[in-house]
């Protein structure tokens, strides 16, 4: 699914997190662009899901705003998303991202085993699942798009990096990384506790334009 910005097309996972566009990424000051490979330690926080899954994220920028504060965090390890390929007409194929907790839970131990050939650990972590461990070299051989429609209307391609593939009762699942940063935007309390907001909270979108680009509109 995507959300559709004033000025930005920014692709959701899960309804939490969502990736940014290749030209989103590459114009934001907020964002580093090494994944997570800071020169200087970089502050972490623990957030967590509804079923008190964790997920460790580099808390990259924050924001006061009407009282509240507003936090844009990065995961500490690397994003994995997989998907399906679904024929339709005409032979064309459709990516279907999987996110369903039933069909993840089934599949989970078999491209855990997949990504540790990789030496890469997959991990059942909050919002996202992460793996641990070096990527391989990125190649441009290894690089796909993923095109996400809402409502008839195209959006810039999502780029992954492809990692593996395997079979599970017949359907072939890929395992991929996005190419630029999955960010999650949070609500910080007073007493330091993270809450994630998701795609169809009102105030998301002004958030992210805010929290990515506030120094862009200071120049």
């Amino acid at each position: 699914m995507t959300h559709r910005g004033s000025n930005h097309d920014i692709l959701f996972l899960h309804g939490f997190g969502f990736i940014l566009p290749t030209s989103i990424a590459m114009s934001s000051s907020q964002v580093n662009p090494t994944n997570g490979q800071y020169d200087e330690p970089a502050e972490i926080v623990t957030i967590f899901d509804d079923k008190g899954r964790e997920l460790d994220c580099y808390l990259e920028n924050e924001l006061q705003y009407d009282g509240n504060t507003y936090v844009l965090l990065m995961p500490v390890d690397v994003a994995i998303v997989i998907f399906t390929e679904n024929v339709k007409g005409e032979g064309e194929e459709e990516a279907i991202i999987v996110d369903d907790e039933e069909e993840i839970t089934a599949i989970f131990d078999t491209a855990k085993a997949v990504l540790a050939e990789l030496n890469l650990s997959l991990k059942r972590t909050g919002y996202v699942l992460t793996a641990s461990g070096e990527l391989p070299p990125l190649e441009e051989e290894n690089i796909i798009s993923l095109e996400v429609e809402e409502h008839g209307s195209e959006v810039e391609p999502e780029e992954l990096q492809f990692l593996a593939s395997f079979y599970f009762q017949g359907q072939k699942y890929n395992v991929c990384t996005p190419v630029n940063p999955i960010l999650f935007i949070g609500e910080k309390s007073e007493s330091g506790e993270i809450r994630i907001l998701s795609e169809e909270d009102e105030k998301m979108n002004w958030i992210v334009e805010q929290l990515l680009f506030e120094e862009e509109g200071e120049n």
